[in-house]
C-alpha cells in the first residue's frame, strides 16, 4: 500500500470538499493516485465535482493584446518570483512588448523568443530584465484567437495597468454585424469566461475521454446502489446535460442573466449587431494555474532562523 501523506490528504481534499477520513480512505483504496481517489470518493458521493482548480503557484503577469483590426488577439503569461515585480514598469512593459512580439510572430514560445525588436531579441530583453530586476523571469506560453470577420472580445481581471493582470481572456465573435456592438458584447462573454471558467465552446469540442470519465464515474456511483441498467442510463443521460451546462460556454448560465444560456443571449444580440453571431473560440489564462510552488511555514521558518525550531 502507497504512503499516504498529510499533505497527499490535504490537497484531495481542496480539490473535492470531501472529509478528511473519507479522504484518507480513497487514497488507500487507490494506492494514492489523486485522481482516482477522486473518482472513487465521486462514486460514493463523497464529492461533488472533480474540479481542478488551477493552483497559483507562480507570480507576474497575464498579458493581452489585439490587432489594430480587432481581429486577432493574444494572450501571454510571463512569470517571475514575487508579485512586487508585477507592480514594477519595466516588468510591465516587458510583457507588453512580448504581447505585441506575439501578435506578429505566432505563439510558439521559441519563436517569440527568437524574434528581434530593435536589435535585440526578446529572449535577450528577459535576460536583461532579470540582470536589471534581480530576480529570474521566464515567458511560460502564448496563445490566439482569430476571425475573417467580426471582433475579439477581451478582459482582463485583477488587472494592474492596460491589458496586464491576473487572469486573461480573449474571446472570438464571428460576425458581419457592427464592429462596435460586437467588441462590447464581446468584452462581456470574456468577462463571463473569466468568471465560469468553461472548458470548451460547446460539447463537441470537450476531450472525448473526459466524456467518457464523466459517464463512468456516474454510471458506476448509482451501480454500486443497485439501480437498474436502463435507469442507470437515463440518469447518466440526464447527468452528462447537466455536466454539459456546467462546462460549456454556449450551455452556461450567463453571468450577465441567468435566465439564458450564454448561446441564447448572443442569439438574442444578433439583432443589435446585424447579424448571425459565432463564438469561434476563445482563452482564458490564470496566473500560475498548474504550477506547484513548494509551501512554506512563515512561522516555523522565523523560528527556526532564531535558533527556536
Amino acid at each position: 500500500m502507497a504512503n499516504i501523506s498529510a499533505s497527499l490528504v490535504k490537497e484531495l481534499r481542496d480539490k473535492t470538499g470531501a472529509g478528511m477520513m473519507d479522504c484518507k480512505a480513497a487514497l488507500g483504496e487507490t494506492d494514492g493516485d489523486i485522481e482516482a481517489a477522486v473518482d472513487w470518493l465521486r462514486k460514493k458521493g463523497l464529492a461533488k465535482a472533480a474540479k481542478k482548480a488551477g493552483r497559483v503557484a507562480a507570480e507576474g503577469l497575464i498579458g493581452l493584446a489585439v490587432s489594430g483590426s480587432g481581429t486577432k488577439g493574444v494572450v501571454v503569461e510571463v512569470n517571475s518570483e514575487t508579485d512586487f515585480v508585477a507592480r514594477n514598469d519595466l516588468f510591465q512593459g516587458l510583457v507588453r512588448m512580448i504581447a505585441q512580439v506575439a501578435l506578429d510572430v505566432g505563439t510558439d514560445v521559441a519563436t517569440i523568443s527568437a524574434a528581434k525588436v530593435g536589435d535585440v531579441t526578446v529572449a535577450d530583453a528577459i535576460s536583461s530584465a532579470i540582470a536589471t530586476v534581480g530576480e529570474n523571469m521566464t515567458l511560460r506560453r502564448a496563445a490566439s484567437v482569430e476571425v475573417g470577420q467580426g471582433a475579439i472580445g477581451q478582459y482582463v481581471h485583477n488587472q494592474v495597468s492596460d491589458g496586464l493582470g491576473k487572469i486573461g481572456v480573449i474571446v472570438a465573435l464571428e460576425s458581419t454585424g457592427k464592429a462596435d456592438e460586437l467588441t462590447a458584447l464581446g468584452r462581456q462573454v470574456a468577462m463571463h469566461i473569466a468568471s465560469a471558467n468553461p472548458q470548451a465552446v460547446e460539447p463537441s469540442g470537450l476531450d472525448p475521454e473526459v466524456v467518457k470519465r464523466e459517464k463512468d464515474v456516474l454510471a458506476d456511483k448509482f451501480r454500486q446502489q443497485g439501480k437498474p441498467a436502463n435507469v442507470i442510463e437515463k440518469i447518466v443521460e440526464n447527468g452528462i446535460k447537466t455536466y454539459y451546462k456546467e462546462v460549456c460556454l454556449l450551455e452556461q448560465p450567463f453571468i450577465f442573466d441567468d435566465k439564458k444560456s450564454v448561446g441564447q443571449a448572443l442569439k438574442e444580440a444578433e439583432g443589435r449587431v446585424g447579424g448571425p453571431i459565432a463564438v469561434k473560440g476563445f482563452v482564458r489564462y490564470a496566473l500560475g494555474e498548474g504550477i506547484e510552488r513548494q509551501e512554506s511555514d512563515f512561522a516555523a521558518e522565523v523560528a527556526a532562523a532564531a535558533g527556536q525550531g
